[in-house]
């Protein structure tokens, strides 16, 4: 049962992102194809099966990035753009009270103000924006109350659900909660403002609590942010062996493919839109916009996390991986040549054909980890490709390039 939404919901991405691809390329090929990036990447799958809420997180930021796409294009209908504004309030609300990590969505939302300017088609002019009053009045109304509404109810409805008090749990069960709120509890009454204001202050005495990443501990599972677009570092979940030779693994770990190419889509932007910009003559970027949009949205998540203290994981780096996706996709549109090779559609296609390929064989090369396949550890080790995977077998000793276990692993 904990497994179903997780799952489900991970599922339900898939079509999410072929609509999105398909609202940014207008092509059902290379939407289809694109999807791959998240259907065939292991470390996607393996999480998205286990009983872990960023399944969940995930499915409503890529649901509101397919609502931003749908509100640029209602924009202008009577009916269509007040849905999708409510519907984007909504989705954002769901998405805050899965996991607070979700907060970079919120990015989108002075963006979607900046698209509704009607002074310009340019959405970073320079000059002051001018927007049509009733337009903005109606998009700010809907997509507040429908977060929310929808962020209070959900946190009302959980208060009103606990009834029970484990005194085994720290504090006797109670967790930090102030007197006025252990009486509340303890006659079985709700106060939401009260009671949300606390919870929300416990987030960060639990932030606190989480130890710092220490790389040189034996059972480290953490990784620096630095280290994520590289898919460093895999996280082994559970193994065991019925001989002793076979081993089986459900391990975190990356699709190089898919990695990759998300990598290469990242320099691939920040080079077209440096060169644009220093470049004297260089021929103006169609999607200079979108590109600025979707790497401001990366570099934005990848600061904030940079200034968090505590322990991160692999599986923190999804959304801004999503934002890659979306990245890559907007810089296959935009390239017209590299280097003396001339990108026409016909050519750039069969170069989406070909990562397909290679999406599929590499999630096949890394099924056994994800799907808990016996793997001898001559086979394992073909796979441990990357020193910053830090991707190691039972039998296997640590050779990390980076840090080695201190005495005690402490």
């Amino acid at each position: 049962g904990y497994r179903f939404f997780p799952v489900l919901l991970g599922w339900l991405i898939a079509p999410l992102l072929y609509l999105i691809f398909l609202m940014i390329t207008r092509k059902s090929l290379w939407a289809f194809i694109l999807s791959f990036l998240y259907v065939f990447d292991n470390a996607l799958v393996t999480h998205s099966r286990a009983a872990m809420l960023d399944s969940i997180m995930i499915f409503f930021c890529v649901a509101l990035i397919a609502l931003y796409f749908l509100i640029l294009h209602y924009k202008d209908r009577k009916n269509g753009f007040p849905l999708c504004s409510l519907l984007f309030g909504i989705i954002f609300g769901c998405a805050m009270a899965t996991k607070a990590l979700a907060l970079i969505m919120v990015l989108l939302w002075p963006l979607l103000i900046l698209h509704l300017r009607t002074d310009s088609p340019k959405l970073f002019a320079l000059q002051i924006p001018k927007f049509n009053a009733q337009k903005i009045s109606q998009f700010f109304v809907l997509t507040v109350a429908g977060f929310l509404i929808t962020y209070v109810g959900i946190w009302h409805l959980h208060f009103s659900m606990g009834k029970t008090i484990v005194d085994s749990l720290p504090d006797n069960g109670y967790y930090q909660a102030s007197d006025e709120y252990k009486a509340l509890l303890d006659v079985g009454q709700v106060n939401t403002p009260l009671m949300l204001r606390e919870n929300l202050s416990f987030l960060r005495h639990y932030s606190k609590g989480v130890p710092a990443l220490n790389l040189c501990k034996s059972d480290e599972n953490g990784s620096p942010f630095y280290f994520w677009p590289l898919g460093g570092r895999s996280i082994n979940y559970r193994w065991e062996t019925p001989d002793g030779s076979y081993y089986q693994y459900i391990t975190l770990q990356a699709n190089p493919a898919v990695w990759g190419a998300a990598l290469l889509g990242l320099f691939l932007a920040f080079g077209l839109l440096v060169g644009s910009a220093v470049i004297s003559g260089a021929k103006p970027l169609k999607y200079k916009n979108e590109l600025l949009i979707w790497c401001g949205m990366w570099v934005s998540f990848m600061i904030a996390v940079s200034m968090i203290g505590r322990v991160m994981y692999l599986y923190h780096y999804f959304i801004p991986l999503i934002f890659s996706f979306i990245i890559l996709s907007y810089v296959l549109l935009e390239l017209k040549q590299l280097g003396a090779l001339k990108l026409t559609e016909s050519k750039k296609s069969w170069i989406v054909l070909l990562l397909g390929v290679l999406i599929f064989a590499g999630f096949q090369f890394y099924r056994p980890l994800t799907y808990y396949e016996p793997i001898d550890d001559a086979s394992f080790k073909k796979r441990m490709i990357l020193p910053v995977w830090d991707l190691r077998c039972v039998n296997c000793e640590r050779e990390s390039k980076f840090a080695l276990p201190i005495s005690g692993g402490k």
